[in-house]
């Protein structure tokens, strides 16, 4: 991944660290999207995870034509329930009707491919969720799709979009913990219950999908660098898919990063960077609220840098958008979603195998 530049705020003195000027990291609270035509928007499928998307699909700048499941009843139901206009009983359908501008992807790992390449050749932008797919191959093949029918897609990775996550970026690139050698991190939550589709190893469950993936994002995106070897050790469920995972990867630099993940401890996210002059902390980085806070430490030293933010879904939603109209990569873009998914992918042979992986440079 090419480090990104980021305009240079004054974020942080040896005495004092100041509020993010947030504008000037690419955060810009609506970006007036209520004063275009609103963004017409379709969502193909009923999983969880869509409940927190339906209001922000019919925020100032959007509106939410339809929904669709394989089971017309239950996208009936969702629809009443949501006060959606319309239902259909075939994803197929929605990808065709004309009215719609964007699809929202929530489906199973394994259809996320499937679906973005059919609706990118229905003319229609795509918001898919993480992963974007389970090999770099699929995301080829996704990206090709989408730059051929000339719409844009992005990997619904929300936590990205909030001003913490770029906060943290610029706060490494302006030095605040002076070089970075090592960076700590963690997401787990218990998990428990049958049938639940991250215990299926045929629809792309496990943990390292399921929230492993998001410290591998944080780390690769907060250096601006790709990792060279990855090495792990998995707890395999009874239904075949990893359920706790312990992972390490090195970068470029001799700079490591190290995470957990899982659904066999309480719930925990939170990163950390320890550089050679100091330490960061980001509390809640995969989580955050509206308002959120940075700490530095630097010997005796300690400051807060206070991060204000605003709905993580709604940034996302927001994002497509902004692309879209103004003909730009969306923020998390097919390209990056392809350094992501060749890593998790690697540190899963790691722990097949029990041995590091070497990473190929065009990861």
């Amino acid at each position: 991944m090419a480090a990104t530049t980021i305009p240079h705020p004054v974020v942080w003195t040896r005495t004092r660290l100041m509020v993010i000027q947030l504008t000037r990291l690419g955060y810009n609270r609506r970006m007036s999207l209520a004063d275009s035509a609103p963004f017409r928007w379709g969502i193909v499928g009923t999983a969880r995870i869509v409940r927190r998307l339906v209001e922000p699909l019919r925020a100032p700048g959007h509106t939410l034509v339809a929904v669709a499941s394989r089971d017309k009843a239950r996208a009936d139901s969702f629809a009443r329930q949501w006060d959606i206009p319309r239902a259909y009983g075939d994803y197929a359908e929605l990808l065709a009707a004309p009215d719609i501008d964007a699809v929202y992807i929530p489906l199973p790992n394994t259809l996320h491919a499937e679906w973005t390449i059919k609706a990118a050749a229905a003319g229609k932008h795509v918001l898919c969720e993480k992963p974007l797919a389970l090999n770099v191959d699929d995301v080829d093949a996704m990206a090709e799709a989408a730059a051929r029918a000339g719409v844009v897609l992005a990997e619904a990775f929300m936590y990205r979009h909030h001003p913490v996550t770029l906060a943290a970026r610029q706060l490494i690139v302006d030095g605040a913990v002076g070089a970075v050698r090592l960076m700590r991190g963690a997401f787990t939550f218990t998990l428990t219950g049958d049938g639940n589709v991250r215990f299926d190893p045929m629809l792309g469950g496990g943990a390292l999908w399921d929230v492993g993936c998001y410290p591998v994002s944080w780390m690769r995106y907060v250096l601006g660098a790709e990792p060279i070897e990855v090495s792990a050790t998995a707890i395999t469920g009874p239904t075949g898919v990893d359920v706790a995972t312990a992972a390490t990867l090195r970068f470029p630099g001799d700079i490591v990063g190290q995470f957990d993940c899982g659904f066999t401890a309480p719930f925990r996210t939170e990163m950390q960077v320890i550089g050679s002059e100091g330490v960061l902390d980001v509390p809640r980085p995969f989580k955050p609220g509206p308002t959120e806070v940075i700490i530095i430490r630097r010997g005796d030293e300690v400051n807060e840098v206070p991060i204000e933010g605003s709905s993580l879904y709604q940034l996302q939603v927001d994002d497509l958008r902004r692309a879209v109209r103004e003909g730009t990569a969306a923020r998390v873009s097919a390209s990056e979603s392809r350094g992501n998914v060749a890593s998790v992918v690697a540190l899963y042979e790691a722990a097949r195998t029990g041995r590091s992986v070497p990473m190929a440079a065009d990861s």
